[in-house]
């Protein structure tokens, strides 16, 4: 089992910037692929950037791309998505996720974290 915990996310102004870190323990070691999802209430969670655990290879939404990027620290069994030049339309819950391959589908992820807050005012 893979036990995963978020940090980061809040409030900030459009423009801002703003990392999320989810870290990893557990059977780490079966980590195939990393990924970010957001949320919003009621609806599906959307893909938003995905990652192989050792790096190497990284695919963002339409919208993440060019602000967003998606890393690894494997010393630390974090990944992290830095969120630049923030807009309102990127308020949602935001879900880091662990599975076998590199995947923007939610159901291929076995494993989430908790959920943050990410709130861009105008």
């Amino acid at each position: 089992q893979v036990y995963l915990v978020q940090t980061g996310g809040g409030w900030v102004q459009a423009g801002d910037s703003l990392r999320l870190s989810c870290a990893a323990s557990g059977r780490t070691s079966g980590i195939g692929a990393v990924g970010w999802f957001r949320q919003a209430p009621g609806e599906d969670r959307d893909f938003v950037a995905t990652s192989t655990w050792r790096g190497g290879a990284e695919y963002y939404s339409d919208s993440a791309k060019g602000r967003f990027a998606i890393f690894i620290d494997n010393s630390k069994n974090t990944v992290y998505l830095q969120m630049n030049n923030l807009r309102p339309e990127d308020t949602d819950v935001y879900f880091c996720a662990a599975g076998d391959g590199i995947s923007a589908y939610p159901e291929h992820f076995h494993n989430w974290g908790q959920g943050t807050q990410v709130t861009v005012s105008s």
